[in-house]
Formats: C-alpha cells, sequence, structure tokens
C-alpha cells in the first residue's frame, strides 16, 4: 500500500467515525430515504478509497463525499419512474447549495435523525439497532451478534425499520415540547440498551460487542450536546460514565468477576467520574430528576467510596425510594431492599425482599436470588439461603458470575460449620 492510499484512507475512517451519521441525516432528512442515502454514501465512500490517493484528500472531505453521495442519489431517482414524490426529491436533490463557498457548512440533523429512529411507529426492539447503524454506520452482521439475533433477521427488521420511515413519511425534527418528553425517553432508551449489551462483555472478548459501549456513550454525548437543557439526557451520560469508570475493576487478573462492593477504588477511573460529576451538578440544575438523572445520582453515591472509603447508603436508599416512584420498577426495589440491608440491617433488607416475593417478574432475575441468598445467609438462614444461591446459580449465564456465587455459597457454608449448624456436612 502506497502512502498516499494509507492517508486516504485514514482520512475516510475518520470522516465516518465523526460525520457518518451527519451525513446520513443531511441526505436522507427531505427524501425520508434512509437506505438509499446509506447506499449512496457507501459510494461515496468507495469512490474517495479511489480517487483521493490519485487527487489528493479534499480540503474539505465531508464536503466532497456528500457531494458524490448526492450525486448518487439523483442518478438513482432518474432511474426511477418519476411520479411525484421521486420528482420532488429530485428537485431538491438537484438543486443549488444555499450555503457559501466549500467549505459546506453541513446542517447537523443527527438529532432529528435520532427521533426519527425512535419514533412510536418504529418497534421499540430495533430502534437501539438502527441508532447504531444509521447514526455509527454499523453493518448489520456486527448488530446482530452484538444483541444475539440472527444476522438475517436482525438485516430483515432494520430494512423494515427505514422502509417504514419513508413509507410513512416520518419526520426527521425535534417533537415539540407536549411530545418530547416521551420521544425522548425512547431515544435515550435505546441508547442506554445499546450501553448494556456493550456492557454485558465486561472483558472485551467479543470482537462485535467491543467498542459498543464506548459507542453507546458517544451517542449519549451527541444527545447531551444538542439538548444541554436536558436533565434526562445529561443525566443518561453521567450514569454511563459512572459505570464505565468502573470497568476495569470488574474483573480480576485472573478473570474472577469483583462485585462493586469489592471492587479496589484505586483502579477506578477518576478523571472519568469526575466528569460524569459534572454531568450531574449540571443535570440537578435544569430540572425535576427523572430515571437517568437518579440512577446517575445513585453511582455518585457509590463512587463516594473513592474518597470517604464507603458508599453513602443513606442517600443510596433515598434515591431507591423516588426512583421506585418515578419507574415503579421492581427492579428498584429490589436495589431498594439491597441499601435499606446496609442502613438498617440484613433483617430488615430481607423483609423488603419478602414484600417483593410475589412480584412474577423478579422469579427468573438472577440478582433478586443473589440478594436474596447474601441477606438470607447473614441472618443465620444457611439452608434456605444455600436453594437461593442454587436459584441464583442456574439462572446465571457469565461463567465468572456463576463462579462467584457458587464460591460464595461454598464460603457461607463453611462459615455454618465452623459454628456448629447441624444441617450443614462436617
Amino acid at each position: 500500500m502506497t502512502q498516499d492510499w494509507l492517508e486516504a484512507a485514514r482520512t475516510a475512517e475518520m470522516s465516518a467515525r465523526a460525520s457518518y451519521g451527519k451525513l446520513i441525516a443531511f441526505l436522507s432528512a427531505r427524501t425520508r430515504d434512509v437506505a438509499g442515502a446509506e447506499d449512496a454514501l457507501s459510494e461515496a465512500f468507495t469512490a474517495a478509497l479511489a480517487e483521493w490517493p490519485v487527487r489528493g484528500v479534499p480540503d474539505s472531505p465531508d464536503a466532497w463525499l456528500l457531494t458524490v453521495a448526492r450525486r448518487r442519489l439523483v442518478d438513482a431517482a432518474r432511474r426511477r419512474r418519476l411520479d411525484e414524490a421521486t420528482s420532488e426529491q429530485l428537485q431538491w436533490l438537484t438543486e443549488p447549495w444555499t450555503e457559501d463557498d466549500e467549505p459546506f457548512a453541513i446542517p447537523d440533523r443527527r438529532l432529528g435523525l435520532l427521533f426519527a429512529c425512535a419514533h412510536p411507529g418504529i418497534d421499540s426492539g430495533v430502534r437501539a439497532p438502527l441508532m447504531l447503524q444509521v447514526v455509527l454506520g454499523f453493518d448489520a452482521a456486527t448488530i446482530a451478534s452484538a444483541f444475539l439475533v440472527a444476522p438475517a433477521t436482525m438485516g430483515q427488521r432494520l430494512a423494515r425499520a427505514k422502509a417504514k420511515i419513508r413509507q410513512a413519511g416520518i419526520a426527521f425534527e425535534v417533537p415539540e415540547r407536549d411530545a418530547l418528553d416521551e420521544r425522548l425517553d425512547a431515544v435515550l432508551d435505546a441508547i442506554y440498551a445499546a450501553y448494556a449489551e456493550g456492557w454485558s462483555d465486561p472483558q472485551g472478548v467479543d470482537p462485535h460487542r467491543r467498542n459498543l459501549a464506548e459507542e453507546a456513550i458517544w451517542l449519549g454525548r451527541l444527545i447531551a450536546s444538542l439538548l444541554p437543557d436536558q436533565s434526562e439526557a445529561l443525566g443518561l451520560l453521567s450514569l454511563m460514565l459512572h459505570t464505565h469508570a468502573r470497568r476495569e475493576a470488574r474483573r480480576a487478573p485472573s478473570g474472577h468477576y469483583v462485585p462493586l462492593a469489592e471492587q479496589d477504588p484505586a483502579q477506578w477511573d477518576l478523571a472519568m467520574i469526575d466528569e460524569a460529576e459534572t454531568l450531574l451538578a449540571r443535570a440537578n440544575r435544569t430540572g425535576a430528576p427523572g430515571r437517568y438523572h437518579l440512577e446517575a445520582a445513585v453511582q455518585s453515591a457509590h463512587a463516594v467510596r473513592a474518597r470517604a472509603g464507603r458508599a453513602d447508603w443513606a442517600a443510596i436508599e433515598r434515591l431507591y425510594d423516588a426512583l421506585c416512584v418515578v419507574t415503579r420498577s421492581p427492579v428498584a426495589a429490589l436495589n431498594r431492599a439491597v441499601a435499606v440491608a446496609e442502613t438498617r440491617g440484613p433483617a430488615a433488607g430481607l423483609s423488603a425482599l419478602d414484600a417483593l416475593g410475589a412480584d412474577e417478574r423478579l422469579q427468573t432475575y438472577q440478582p433478586y436470588w443473589a440478594a436474596r441468598a447474601d441477606l438470607l445467609a447473614r441472618c443465620g438462614a444457611i439452608e434456605a439461603a444455600a436453594r437461593a444461591y442454587e436459584r441464583a446459580i442456574g439462572l446465571e449465564s457469565d461463567p465468572a458470575v456463576r463462579d462467584f456465587l457458587q464460591q460464595r455459597a461454598k464460603h457461607h457454608c463453611a462459615n455454618a460449620v465452623q459454628l456448629g449448624c447441624p444441617r450443614c456436612p462436617k
């Protein structure tokens, strides 16, 4: 490979990283044809790799790519039968640029594209994958692997979602104030779903998931910068950064799982925590707290341990009280029970867990059984704790976490033997 080709490839990669979604959003904002915009931009990148090594990298690579992509869209429109809709699209594609001389000031319509991806007409299960593809340029196979779906199935879902945007004429725009919160929640939920998929591969061994958490944070930064006064957008980014700051501490060098309470704060990324705290402080000034704002505050109360030596459990309990009201989530109630165990003792925490036992959603939720096992053991109910540990172990798919639970169960049983528990083997 020549030096010119390598320089062209690096520039194309930088443009794809920084501007892919911006270019897709601009190209498809009026036509609503996201798939057509993707095809045209793909051809533009191919042309760039052929022409830039020969003619040199242009002063404005994004403008060059946009011009070539628009030409491809014009050619495609002219090849189709010119119905009224196609004629309008062709007129827009061929009209002169309104911007001043090059480099073009390309309007940033990515926020509108994110809201289009989260439109109520788009199935909720495909919103996060759709954002990853049209804003970040992930291919369907990579997305399918990250979300544990067959590539063909994911490809079909993405194609149907893009067709829905085109056929329904879904606008690339930020909704009016009365509809903003509902649609913003959908955007943030999709971004957090992408983050959670990446977070579930803690050691980065899955090549398709390895960068997914970072890409979700990138999306979070984008929406926080475009909606700087939305406390939930700021809260989501703060939550992801607080969580991501502990990524290196989640596994021991041996690969063993390390729960949050046992992690070494020296391994936490304090600079990232400081950034998360700054975002949380901004969120506190911008409006009433919602789910992500409150969850970021919970993580902030855990991060106190890096400087004070102990998490602020009293604050964590109060925050989960608020989260239970806001979300009515059994997971929030479960986490509140764990906090109660720290503030008022394991018996009080177990009592709070008992109150959740009738919720069927928790019966197959591993953290519920793990928390129950731990509190039962701390209360001296070793036989019941062993059964709860057995249930938790059976529900866990991560080998490292499963091994941790097995070791914890053995530890509690060994302690019971030392104390003379008549039900434990000698």
